[in-house]
């Protein structure tokens, strides 16, 4: 048989036919079966987490069938309580899938700590900006007899000296005790 007998013949077309009602069907089912395991057109909408606590904002996504990935845990914030979510990636309100995760930046418990510069023996007007550059803020400052003026002899933190090379959170406020230029007296 040749094969322009074989391609026009009634057993041909038949097989073809039966082939591409098949593949329309297969095709059919594939569709109606993805659009079912993706959820098509289903959508959930990302709750409010700012301010909320870990356990408070884990809760709310399980409830709603999403995943909380902690992504960082930010320099601290004073305006929001210790460990809750100051930032959130798809924001409230975004419509996302189920199972989605939900990426958060967490408030840590307290300001960082930050290792004293060595700031003795030096002027004030050196001192000051190293300080805050640092994040440190110069609290009060009191004058003691020495020759050196504005010259810084002691720091202190909460009544305490300091030395150093001592670590303490960002923001804490220190006081310096500076020379008066007078001699001191025995």
């Amino acid at each position: 048989m040749s094969l322009i007998k074989f391609l026009s013949s009634k057993i041909f077309l038949k097989q073809l036919i039966l082939a591409i009602v098949a593949l329309i069907v297969l095709s059919f089912l594939l569709i109606q079966w993805l659009k079912v395991d993706t959820n098509h057109g289903e959508f959930i909408q990302v709750p409010e987490l700012k301010g909320k606590t870990l356990d408070v904002a884990e809760i709310s996504l399980k409830d709603n069938d999403l995943r909380l990935e902690i992504q960082d845990s930010a320099n601290y914030n004073p305006n929001y309580p210790k460990y809750s979510v100051i930032e959130q990636y798809p924001l409230a309100g975004a419509q996302v899938k189920e199972d989605r995760k939900i990426y958060v930046t967490v408030n840590p418990s307290g300001y960082r700590k930050v290792a004293l510069p060595n700031i003795v023996r030096r002027t004030f007007r050196q001192a000051k900006p190293t300080l805050e550059a640092l994040g440190f803020e110069v609290g009060n400052i009191s004058y003691k007899d020495d020759i050196g003026k504005d010259e810084v002899l002691e720091m202190r933190f909460e009544g305490k000296t300091i030395k150093n090379g001592e670590l303490l959170p960002i923001t804490s406020k220190i006081d310096l005790i500076l020379g008066n230029g007078n001699k001191a007296s025995n």
